[in-house]
């Protein structure tokens, strides 16, 4: 299977299945000098790990190891591999669906491009997935920490009840990471409605990328916005990606979404921080939306592996919404695709 592999010059291979004994990553390409302890990575997988509250009840740690790469705490230049052990595999869970295909996942497809699936619980198109990607943007964060820049995520809407205040101060304090304390409970109480109804919910996810120098990016095929949108876009539950006003600005006149341009930079930022797909030093503004999880309890219709009209009643551990698990791998392919740019010799020739 082709694909595994992200980035040019921080490159990032990412292996293992949602039901497979581990699944981990392999970073080449990161500068060595870097301070770095398992730690730092363990905290970004935290924020992602299932077994909390308004998540699913499979009782991962996702204990990372540092294979290889770091002495004494600090990059050496060479590939850094990272694994994570799956310790709570249920794949008796998913035996009795083995031979039918789960609405809005990618089982059919799968086995139509491939002639093969692995049905315990989606194999490599499982968002368990997801936390090999995690890790990696961690070592992502610790380098570009060294350059100011920082990436920051957070929930704007869910199960259709949108944030009404942007409070950064918020985001750390819900389990939600929303900036809106009071759209947080109602997001909650909606969620825990939805676990009983036995449904799902989708939301948008806001990401934000501060200290990014000017220059990032290449015109025409390569440029920064692109390779951002392809990379949210490569997280499974996400079905839309915007920079900046988006979609928005579709409605607008250029007088109104034109930034202004002053000696002291720019008055506005319509943009999202990327010009001509080159970031002009203003915040990276991107929001993601996110697809309810197909994996619900209700009776849906479907078909077997044999073309069969079928019903499927999906059991097991799974999540109400990819929100809020998701929040750190759009941090972390936000992360992956600015190291990779930083690396790039013609960053920035200035004015």
């Amino acid at each position: 299977m082709a694909g595994n592999t992200f980035g040019r010059l921080f490159r990032v291979t990412t292996w293992g299945e949602s039901h497979g004994p581990a699944l981990g990553a392999v970073i080449d390409g990161c500068p060595p000098g870097i301070n770095i302890a398992v730690e730092d990575i363990q905290k970004d997988l935290d924020r992602r790990r299932p077994g909390k509250a308004l998540t699913s009840p499979r009782g991962e740690q996702d204990r990372v190891e540092i294979l290889s790469g770091v002495f004494d705490g600090i990059t050496t230049g060479t590939p850094i591999s990272l694994i994570i052990y799956n310790r709570d595999v249920r794949s008796g869970d998913y035996s009795e669906i083995s031979r039918l295909y789960r609405p809005g996942h990618a089982d059919r497809t799968y086995e139509q491009k491939y002639g093969i699936r692995d049905w315990r619980g989606g194999g490599r198109s499982s968002a368990r997935e997801t936390a090999a990607r995690v890790a990696a943007g961690a070592v992502a964060r610790k380098f570009l920490e060294f350059r100011g820049v920082s990436v920051l995520a957070c929930t704007l809407a869910l199960a259709g009840i949108e944030c009404r205040q942007f409070d950064l101060d918020q985001i750390r304090k819900n389990p939600l990471y929303c900036p809106d304390e009071s759209a947080a409970r109602e997001m909650e109480a909606r969620l825990k409605e939805l676990r009983e109804a036995g449904d799902s919910a989708g939301g948008i996810v806001g990401i934000y990328a501060r200290g990014c120098p000017p220059g990032l990016g290449e015109p025409v095929f390569d440029k920064l916005d692109a390779r951002l949108a392809a990379a949210i876009m490569s997280i499974g539950a996400v079905k839309g990606v915007e920079i900046g006003d988006g979609f928005r600005a579709a409605a607008l006149t250029g007088s109104v979404n034109n930034d202004p341009i002053t000696p002291e930079g720019y008055e506005s930022n319509h943009a999202g921080g990327i010009l001509g797909g080159i970031s002009t030093g203003m915040e990276i503004v991107m929001r993601a939306a996110v697809k309810p999880i197909p994996s619900i309890s209700l009776p849906q219709k479907t078909v077997d592996s044999e073309g069969n009209p079928a019903e499927i009643r999906i059991k097991g551990r799974h999540d109400i919404s990819a929100i809020p698990r998701i929040i750190p791998v759009c941090e972390a392919m936000t992360l992956l695709v600015l190291a990779d740019f930083m690396l790039h010799p013609h960053q920035s020739q200035g004015l």
